[in-house]
């Protein structure tokens, strides 16, 4: 067994290999502070006969970890949260791009999360401890990879930031890399300049390093595995280059092809004709022609961009596709917007909740249940690309799309307190050819202005490209599907017109450096403001007035110690004030009550019931009182419900009063004014002094 440990960011951070997981071809442990995750790594001895390399990643977190039982009827894990398969992404996009071209043999990396101390977050050591687990094992794989987060708490950069931390950070983005580069970039920020950002990686890349030197001891002190046999599938040089002579003219005809529908046909007209010319060559010795053609594809693409400087559109380099934006589609939607840039086309449509529409979150990283009341769900249905395709529940690229446009957003989000409403935003891709998330983030902007939710900005967002074939380099603004699918990095920035809300990174190269980063950052920072300028023609500012559909909430402040006279005995009182007046009432522990109805007027006669039950006496102010009882001394009166004070029978009238029942009488309703209250709690009224500030002009 090896084990190492080190201090990192301030805590013990312990690597073990040897003792757990055995038999797999790859296993360790790592634990920070107290949170620890186990990590194996295995590949099938035989090849799949699939096109594409068999990666499956698998996070998943054990209730036991933080010391709990799985709720709900059924007593064990289940389906995987949404947080579980956002980790599975965040492992699976550094260490895909490190396994060598042609190895099909189905891998799978498989992490538990075993003890959380809800302090420290799982995922970065989930990615760490996947590349110690692949570089022991005799699976081919490019060398170590590391993670980790960055915050910044004042100005000051924080790596790994605790939860509680976080809360203080105006930075949480994850980041991964070799020692040389960076390989994927996956966070947010609340609107930061495009250089801090800049800033920050640098501070992680340093982290990244750190651990890559542990990884390199634990290394150095197993035996080297005997690397697995495998044989990547080739084709006889000579046939291949047959193939891209006949095929490369055509092909470079059709990617100039400007629209997709009729590039895509173009391009499939020269694959039927090159696989028809080639078939019986191919069949006898078992050439992958498509393999052929989708190189040449590739190649053409990229020569034609580093080149020319010219797109598969048309467009320039730095140039963002046309834009057009339709509000309000919907009519009994609280908020629709329609943003479509080129072909990739987003429907965003808001819906204003109560308090009890939130969503309620089990996680083992926080002792308690927590509630989510902004949620953003991202679909991306097959006719968005022209295929058809079944529809088997929501896919982790929804899922992962969605979490990056909910990211963007929630950044820009009026305070709870000032809008206490359950926001849930809707995004159905109805057009697709690049950048749909992005596509996302704006029309969900645009639908919560148009549903008049006052967001403190408007927030765009706009998708990056690269192409490098080695020192000749071109950044690509707006990308397309296709240089997505054969460029070299996918890069993602959301944000406001003061800077960064969300981002995210992916690469299909061995690393990328800082300085090209940065680049794609500036540029990304000018597309954004060009989106935002027709994002601002369409709608400059929030709507001054809800949709008549949306729900009507108020909140108000009582007393805690007064909660229980809004119960009432059973609930009744509260049930009462609901049947009465048709509204929903939640009351918090802090004494924060909301109310919530489809009109106005009910909710407005639910909070004048409440406050009357709930209302402190004022010192000086006139009430509208009932006589509970008499005395020879005075009156008993109840100003507002369950307080009463005395009337002295001195106070009844200007004159003077022999028998209090001459002026008032049981069950009376008096205006009376409160003079004062004493250290016990007891009020004096007068009726006197009521009638006389009445009676002034």
């Amino acid at each position: 067994m090896v084990r190492i440990e080190r201090n990192f960011a301030g805590r013990p951070l312990v690597f073990e290999s040897g003792k757990m997981a055995r038999q797999a071809d790859g296993s360790c442990t790592i634990q920070f502070g107290e949170t620890k995750v186990i990590c194996t790594a295995v590949a099938q001895d035989n090849p799949t006969q699939l096109p594409f390399f068999p990666l499956t990643i698998e996070y998943r977190e054990r209730t036991y970890a933080a010391g709990k039982i799985p709720g709900g009827y059924i007593k064990r894990e289940g389906r995987p949260s949404d947080k579980e398969i956002l980790s599975a992404r965040l492992v699976d996009r550094p260490l895909r791009p490190l396994f060598p071209n042609g190895f099909l043999h189905e891998t799978q990396v498989i992490v538990y999360v075993v003890s959380a101390d809800q302090e420290n977050d799982a995922d970065v050591l989930a990615i760490t401890g996947a590349s110690l687990a692949l570089n022991m094992s005799r699976i081919p794989f490019g060398y170590p990879v590391a993670a980790v987060r960055i915050g910044r708490i004042q100005g000051q950069w924080v790596l790994n930031p605790t939860f509680q931390q976080l809360d203080y950070s105006d930075v949480d983005i994850v980041v991964a890399g070799t020692e040389k580069a960076i390989l994927m970039v996956e966070g947010g920020a609340l609107e930061i300049p495009e250089e801090t950002i800049a800033e920050g990686l640098l501070i992680a890349h340093e982290g990244i390093r750190e651990l890559i030197g542990m990884q390199k001891e634990v290394l150095a002190e197993l035996e080297a595995p005997t690397e697995m046999e495998w044989t990547p599938k080739r084709t006889e040089p000579s046939f291949a280059d047959r193939v891209i002579q006949a095929a490369a003219k055509r092909v470079g005809d059709a990617l100039r092809v400007a629209g997709k529908a009729e590039r895509s046909q173009a391009m499939a007209l020269v694959r039927s004709d090159i696989a028809a010319e080639f078939e019986a060559e191919a069949e006898e010795h078992g050439y992958d022609v498509s393999g052929i053609l989708k190189e040449t594809e590739k190649r053409e693409m990229r020569e034609m961009i580093l080149s020319e400087g010219v797109r598969t559109d048309g467009r320039g380099l730095d140039e963002v596709r046309e834009i057009s934006i339709e509000l309000g589609l919907l009519p009994r939607a609280h908020g629709s917007a329609l943003f479509t840039r080129g072909q990739t086309q987003s429907l965003g449509v808001v819906t204003l909740g109560t308090p009890q529409d939130e969503q309620r979150v089990e996680t083992v990283d926080f002792a308690t249940e927590q509630s989510k009341s902004f949620m953003l769900h991202y679909n991306f249905p097959p006719f968005s690309t022209g295929e058809a395709k079944p529809i088997r529940g929501t896919s982790r690229r929804e899922i992962g799309h969605g979490a990056l446009a909910e990211r963007a957003l929630a950044a820009v989000l009026p305070a709870y307190e000032d809008f206490p409403y359950t926001i849930r935003i809707v995004s159905d891709i109805l057009e697709s050819n690049g950048s749909s998330s992005m596509a996302t983030v704006c029309s969900g902007s645009l639908a919560m202005m148009e549903a008049g939710v006052p967001l403190r900005a408007a927030c765009a967002g706009v998708a990056m490209g690269l192409i490098k074939e080695e020192d000749r380099v071109a950044v690509l603004t707006d990308i397309l599907g296709l240089e997505d699918a054969l460029g070299d990095m996918d890069f993602k920035v959301a944000g406001t017109r003061a800077g960064v809300t969300s981002i995210q990174m992916d690469i299909k190269i061995e690393g990328l450096t800082v300085e090209i980063m940065s680049e794609a950052l500036e540029r990304a920072n000018r597309a954004r403001m060009h989106i935002l300028d027709e994002m601002d023609r369409a709608i400059a500012e929030p709507r001054g007035e809800l949709s008549p559909h949306a729900p009507r909430i108020l909140t108000i402040k009582i007393n805690p110690a007064k909660i229980g006279e809004i119960i009432g005995p059973k609930g009744k009182t509260i049930r009462g004030i609901q049947e009465a007046t048709g509204a929903t009432i939640n009351v918090d522990d802090d004494g924060t009550v909301t109310i919530s109805s489809p009109g106005g007027e009910g909710g407005e006669r639910a909070r004048k019931m409440i406050s009357a039950i709930t209302e402190e006496p004022e010192v000086g102010k006139i009430y509208e009182g009932v006589v509970k009882s008499t005395t020879s001394f005075g009156a008993f009166v109840e100003i507002i419900p369950g307080t009463e004070g005395l009337c002295h029978i001195s106070e009844l009238q200007d004159q003077r009063t022999e028998k209090t029942e001459d002026v008032v009488k049981k069950g009376d309703v008096v205006a009376v004014k409160l003079l004062s209250v004493d250290e016990k709690g007891r009020l004096r009224l007068s009726r006197k002094a009521a009638i006389a500030e009445m009676a002034a002009p």
